[in-house]
């Protein structure tokens, strides 16, 4: 999903997320957007004042967003002693030097750990348990990236330098460890493209993220389908050779019938070999 112009590719990356106002404006700015995007997700929430003082998501990512102040002017250690307090009363843990965008609801949070070169685009959603993590140990950019609007269910792992596309869900309890490409649903462990639903822009997540594809369920359609093929088939078989499924075992168990068999395949063969050579027209086109 890593576009490469060099050759070609036109394959769209996540959306960045959008920068954060600077001041105490900014962030009354943004944190009014992120109450209205909690009301926005969840029926729960019925008034202001319940999302302001109930919500540990919204407090994780408020703290956040002053740590994340405090990291990027330098002040290291104390962006992480407020990252580990946040950690403490929220149940959340966010490094400072991750980058999540504007309207982004972390929906119950508790577990959720979302490492220090983390990128969220605007108006994810988040649910509990959910992991951003690394696999290396060197200082580069370890964890995922995450477009804009994506759903990341419950317990699901998304691990290493990955991209998540836009508009991506990711199911519950998936351990995703490859790039997700626009719209795709994952599921499983590790995590696969299940589906993909075309769309031209990117709306709020679905909420409804129960609803997932499921690949064993379609795998079991497919050898159901299969099997009532070869069914149809040996009937066929049977109607043809006029004989009972119990006669037609035991012939092929004494391998009465299996050179008979092999006969008309190979008449029938010869039979199409000598009409090709006897038509011109096929002739001049070979």
């Amino acid at each position: 999903m890593k576009h490469n112009d060099a050759q070609g590719d036109s394959t769209p990356g996540p959306t960045p997320p959008s920068c954060q106002g600077e001041g105490l404006n900014g962030f009354l700015k943004n944190a009014i957007e992120d109450i209205r995007a909690v009301q926005r997700a969840d029926p729960a929430a019925r008034t202001f004042a319940e999302v302001v003082t109930t919500y540990p998501g919204l407090h994780a990512l408020w703290l956040h967003r002053i740590a994340n102040w405090l990291w990027e002017r330098g002040n290291r250690l104390l962006a992480r002693m407020l990252s580990h307090y946040n950690r403490h009363i929220t149940g959340v843990e966010i490094h400072p030097g991750a980058q999540i965008g504007c309207r982004v609801f972390i929906d119950h949070g508790m577990g959720v750990v979302i490492g220090e070169t983390a990128i969220i685009g605007d108006d994810c959603l988040i649910y509990k348990g959910v992991v951003l993590g690394g696999t290396t140990l060197k200082r580069t950019k370890r964890h995922p990236t995450i477009g804009k609007g994506v759903t990341i269910g419950s317990n699901a792992c998304i691990l290493g330098n990955v991209e998540i596309g836009d508009g991506a869900r990711i199911g519950s309890g998936s351990v995703v460890v490859k790039d997700v490409e626009q719209y795709g649903t994952v599921v499983g462990i590790p995590g696969r493209t299940v589906s993909k639903e075309a769309r031209k822009t990117v709306g709020y997540p679905d909420l409804e993220h129960d609803r997932l594809p499921d690949p064993l369920q379609r795998i079991v359609r497919d050898l159901l389908g299969h099997i009532d093929r070869l069914s149809n088939r040996l009937h066929t078989l049977e109607s043809i050779v006029e004989l009972s499924p119990e006669e037609l075992a035991e012939k092929l168990d004494r391998d009465d019938l299996q050179g008979e068999l092999e006969m008309e395949f190979l008449k029938a063969y010869q039979d199409d070999v000598v009409e090709e050579d006897d038509d011109p027209q096929k002739s001049e086109a070979g």
